[in-house]
């Protein structure tokens, strides 16, 4: 393989890397405060800059970055059709097995670390890339804006609704259950992933009418592009993507801070800037995505590419590593920090976490084939123990 070849595999790679940023800056939310999600805020972080940071992360990285990676979900699933090709082995029964180990992975992920978890979700919905394999592009396109749009206009509706009779908030009631929470997340490991258990049955909710319809948008456009080799070719692709870039910027942006907005301010109109959310977050993802990919291909962010590609690499274990330390910083069963770091201290954690894994991923990946999950994913899918250590290269 030439320099070439590895360059535009290391944009992909990097990509990744780029999204478990995203992905961690929110997921890390969750962790550490009960509030998360809900319609008051937490009353011992209510100053303008930790109310400023909160929006920050609302309107930048909430609804964006798992919808990166669910688009790079459906491109690698082309990568992984042409691997099988080339080995001439049948590609159905690889990616089943591969999605069972994902969809079993996630399972231990949402009981014993988050239980926002969406690698079940992508193991499910990856069995509809697996049928939808040989469709025609115009027809996979046509798919994902019209699961975006029908998932749009559905809580527009109820925002509707709830605006014609809206319910008073009860805000003492909200507040008691948040601390009551809290004190659980303290508790035993017992009671944590007790906790995990009660919560699936409503974030199974949330997942299958928000996250699932836009993941699955994601998955299709992400389908078209890989079997178009987009990322492979970039020279070819430099109008579009920057027209992607000014187009996603100037009807995202607004659509995410007015997300931001209804998320952070304005609780009665959560439904209102969920709707808007969904709508526009896949055009801000698309301007991440030409963007990243236009510094990763130029000379001065050629560095940052190579930073953030063996992260990518093992984007698997990276995501429940990321889980791990953040259950042990925050539960019970570690420091039960949960409820007590602001929204700054959290985000300062994040982004420390992210640059250990930075390191640690690079050493990791100059001395092993693949990522200890990675490996592991492998071997299910190919039914074969794969190399562990990285093949000595000549001099």
């Amino acid at each position: 393989m030439n320099a070439t070849q590895n360059d535009r595999l290391a944009v992909v790679d990097a990509l990744r890397g780029f999204a478990l940023l995203g992905i961690l800056m929110v997921n890390i939310g969750a962790f550490s405060s009960t509030f998360y999600g809900l319609e008051i805020p937490d009353p011992k972080f209510v100053a303008p800059f930790d109310r400023a940071v909160q929006f920050a992360i609302s309107a930048l990285f909430e609804t964006k970055f798992y919808l990166l990676f669910s688009f790079l979900f459906g491109y690698s699933f082309t990568l992984q059709m042409s691997s099988s090709e080339r080995t001439g082995r049948p590609f159905a029964p690889q990616i089943l097995r591969r999605l069972a180990t994902l969809w079993v992975i996630g399972l231990i992920h949402a009981a014993l670390l988050y239980h926002g978890d969406i690698l079940t979700t992508y193991a499910l919905l990856g069995l509809v890339l697996l049928a939808a394999r040989r469709t025609d592009d115009r027809l996979l396109l046509s798919a994902a804006g019209l699961l975006v749009l029908v998932t749009a206009l559905c809580w527009a509706s109820l925002a509707t609704l709830q605006g014609l009779k809206p319910e008073p908030l009860n805000p003492a009631a909200i507040l008691a259950e948040a601390q009551a929470e809290a004190e659980i997340f303290r508790g035993s490991p017992a009671a944590v992933v007790a906790q995990h258990l009660r919560e699936l049955s409503s974030v199974w909710g949330i997942v299958a009418f928000i996250q699932a319809p836009c993941a699955l948008a994601m998955f299709l456009l992400g389908l078209v592009a890989g079997r178009r080799k987009a990322l492979a070719r970039v020279d070819e692709h430099l109008p579009k993507l920057r027209l992607l870039l000014a187009a996603g910027l100037a009807v995202g942006l607004p659509g995410a801070l007015f997300y931001a907005w209804t998320s952070v301010f304005a609780p009665g109109a959560t439904l209102a800037g969920l709707a808007v959310g969904v709508l526009t977050a896949p055009a801000l993802t698309g301007a991440y995505l030409a963007g990243a990919v236009l510094l990763f291909t130029s000379q001065a962010g050629a560095r940052l590419r190579d930073a953030l590609a063996p992260a990518g690499r093992m984007a698997l274990s990276n995501y429940l590593s990321q889980s791990f330390v953040c259950a042990m910083i925050f539960y019970g069963y570690g420091l039960g920090w949960i409820g007590r770091t602001s929204p700054s201290q959290t985000t300062l954690i994040a982004l420390a976490l992210f640059a250990i894994q930075l390191f640690v991923s690079r050493w990791w990946m100059d001395r092993f084939a693949y990522g200890p999950l990675e490996w592991l994913l492998r071997a299910a899918t190919t039914a074969a123990w794969p190399p562990w250590r990285k093949a000595q290269q000549p001099a």
